[in-house]
């Protein structure tokens, strides 16, 4: 009896399974690896080959291991192994993604280079580099190409190349109930799927359409990737002022507002040929709805206290940094950190809030926010009519209790550590609004905050201890809380 109970056990987390799943997913940070290595070796006077080239061979032959060596096994995935190898993968690839940074040297010391690697990974763009444009095309693409993978999901990627009742598990592991709750009809495979397909055509769509506007290939390439990823690493020190290209802009502020909208949604308005279903979505509608009225009271505010005197150019700047901040790209036109309160204020608020559920974006996001405030409307209706039914709908769907409960817990959780690491920022010397705002801005995968991380700063400036708190904050932001939480429960329950 006792042998049997310990055999259950061990079916429950097989580590042998989870070692050969996290192992080919270091095999494609590894191929990752080796397509910036490429361009480094085509670019002349690259001095980040043999950084790039050291570190697939590094990467590749530590996945390699596990995926000749161990045995995985033939049986079913449970939910536990897939939240362990979800949550190792991210972790393991962040490790292994510094390897170029550290090898190449100079601004990366092993915490910046692990600081730079976490920051790609989760989307958050927040950087520690005073020259970006000191880095060489090679690393200057593996910095972005970290950004692109950590945006549709490092697993969902790979398990894309694997069939079955795996892929299925895999993709339901990495991609939040949420996000699937959005589109009803939606399998969690089919759902990935379409995920990586939209990603692609709107990457695609992205980069021709910035390659009209007059920016060369690389920029081109570079800046579509990291709009629709929403990281908004970019390749210039003054991120998208440098160019001063206002097409280049309307283009970017498109593509970002697109990655902040859930992308079932997308597939099916522009390649499914139902393209009613982007307007019937309510949460769509709310979405943009906010980020118009944002850059409405944005464009009043710089027009009375921002000592502009063109509306047309403070309506652009609005626009883009509104954009830019609600769907937690952190791209930056202007330095935000000069502009008056309200509209400093208005981008906290969009820094929290942030995108739609299945998009690349961070944040709370939108879908728990209507939740959440359905239910609270809900609840007091019920303190007038006691014996009433009243059920929370959103898009025309009803939500269980146990749903309209997740997102009061969720976003608990998320303000209750973002005052905990805001607490932690300000006990080590950073003042109150650069502290608070550094804190929004990790664990919403933002980047930039206000004070000394405004939008056209960095975190270069942080204290070790704090550049590794925040670490911990992008990654609890980008796995979004739960599954780090499950996976220490599993282990303590093996």
């Amino acid at each position: 009896m006792a042998k049997y109970l310990c055999t259950a056990k061990l079916r429950v987390m097989n580590w042998k399974t989870i070692t050969w799943f996290i192992g080919v997913s270091l095999l494609f940070v590894a191929a990752l690896m080796t397509v910036s290595a490429i361009i480094a070796l085509v670019t002349p006077g690259d001095e980040s080959r043999i950084p790039l080239l050291l570190s697939a061979f590094l990467t590749g032959i530590t996945g390699f291991f596990p995926f000749i060596f161990v045995d995985k096994g033939n049986h079913r995935l449970t939910f536990r192994e897939g939240n362990s190898i979800v949550v190792g993968a991210w972790v393991l690839a962040c490790l292994f993604g510094m390897l170029p940074f550290l090898f190449y040297g100079h601004e990366f010391s092993p915490i910046n280079a692990i600081f730079e690697s976490i920051s790609g990974f989760t989307t958050t763009g927040a950087s520690i580099l005073d020259n970006i444009e000191a880095l060489p095309c090679g690393l200057q693409f593996w910095r972005i190409s970290t950004a692109w993978v950590g945006g549709v999901g490092i697993v969902t990627l790979f398990s894309m190349l694997i069939g079955g009742t795996d892929k299925t598990t895999l993709s339901g592991a990495e991609i939040s109930n949420v996000a699937r709750e959005s589109v009803a009809e939606e399998k969690r495979s089919s759902f990935a799927n379409r995920m990586l397909l939209t990603y692609l055509a709107l990457t695609l769509v992205t980069f021709f359409s910035l390659k009209l506007t007059g920016l060369d290939w690389f920029d081109a390439a570079t800046n579509a990737m990291s709009a629709c990823s929403t990281c908004g690493f970019c390749t210039k020190n003054t991120s998208i002022a440098f160019y001063a290209n206002p097409a280049a802009e309307v283009v970017l502020t498109v593509a970002m507002l697109a990655a902040g909208i859930h992308f079932g949604i997308l597939f099916l308005a522009f390649l499914g040929g139902k393209p009613r279903s982007f307007w019937k979505s309510e949460v769509v509608k709310v979405f943009l709805s906010l980020v118009a009225l944002a850059i409405v009271i944005v464009t009043i505010d710089l027009m009375a206290h921002g000592n502009y005197t063109s509306f047309a150019t403070a309506l652009r700047d609005a626009s883009f940094q509104v954009a830019s901040i609600s769907t937690t790209t952190g791209f930056a036109t202007q330095d935000t950190t000069l502009w008056p309160p309200l509209s400093m204020a208005v981008l906290v608020i969009c820094s929290l809030i942030c995108g739609c559920s299945g998009s690349t974006s961070g944040g709370i996001k939108i879908d728990r926010a209507i939740l959440a405030a359905k239910g609270i409307h809900r609840k007091v209706k019920l303190t007038v009519q006691p014996n009433a039914v009243y059920l929370v709908r959103v898009d025309g769907r009803a939500r269980t209790e146990e749903q309209v409960s997740d997102a009061y817990g969720y976003i608990f959780c998320y303000l209750f550590i973002v005052v905990v690491f805001a607490a932690i920022n300000i006990a080590y010397g950073l003042d109150f609004t650069t502290g608070v705002t550094a804190s929004v801005a990790c664990i919403g995968n933002v980047g930039p905050g206000f004070g000394d991380v405004g939008s056209m700063s960095n975190y270069s400036s942080f204290p070790s201890v704090l550049k590794a708190t925040g670490m911990i904050e992008m990654l609890i932001g980008r796995l979004e809380i739960f599954p780090i939480l499950y996976l220490f429960r599993s282990i303590r329950s093996n």
